[in-house]
């Protein structure tokens, strides 16, 4: 941890320090946050399926009165609070960067993971948006390879800022692969 305006920044290295492998370049990358409203989002989801796995718990609660059926109906309720913690944390640790030759994405919060897309090597951008999504003006990108496992994504951005993206990386996929 370093100090830098009296606030300790954490993740930051000292000079002289190794960096991390999941905190490449600190003071060169300007990260880019998703947008904070896919906590909303990402909460309504889970509380409707919260609500159907409890109707469906309390059906069977309804027909035989077991204890199990309560015990499960609190299970759900107990784990259902707990992901919508982690799922705050979550969304908090998403973040991306664009530089002149790639693209960088991270998540996670246990794995954390630091994806590194060169532009040359995407084959082809999505841009989605369900329709709770659209509901809170958020779309997701999509970023395509040639290898399955290299695929990343960005959620819970402005469309605006979501076309943007798709048609910089785009353009820049298409200058990058003329050279190959």
């Amino acid at each position: 941890m370093t100090e830098l305006s009296g606030v300790t920044q954490p993740g930051a290295n000292p000079p002289g320090a190794p960096l991390s492998a999941l905190e490449p370049w600190p003071e060169t990358v300007q990260w880019r946050p998703v947008s904070r409203s896919l906590i909303t989002v990402e909460l309504i989801n889970r509380a409707s399926l919260v609500v159907v796995v409890l109707a469906g718990l309390g059906a069977g609660w309804w027909f035989n009165r077991h204890w199990f059926w309560p015990a499960a109906m609190a299970l759900v309720v107990v784990a259902a609070i707990w992901r919508s913690v982690v799922t705050v944390r979550a969304v908090r640790a998403w973040g991306y960067a664009e530089r002149d030759n790639d693209l960088l994405v991270r998540h996670g919060l246990v794995v954390r993971r630091l994806s590194i897309v060169p532009y040359a090597r995407m084959q082809f951008v999505d841009v989605t948006a369900g329709p709770l999504e659209r509901a809170f003006k958020l779309a997701t990108v999509q970023l395509h390879t040639a290898s399955a496992a290299s695929d990343a994504k960005i959620p819970g951005l402005d469309p605006a800022e979501a076309a943007r993206l798709r048609d910089r990386l785009t353009a820049l996929g298409e200058d990058r692969a003329e050279g190959l």
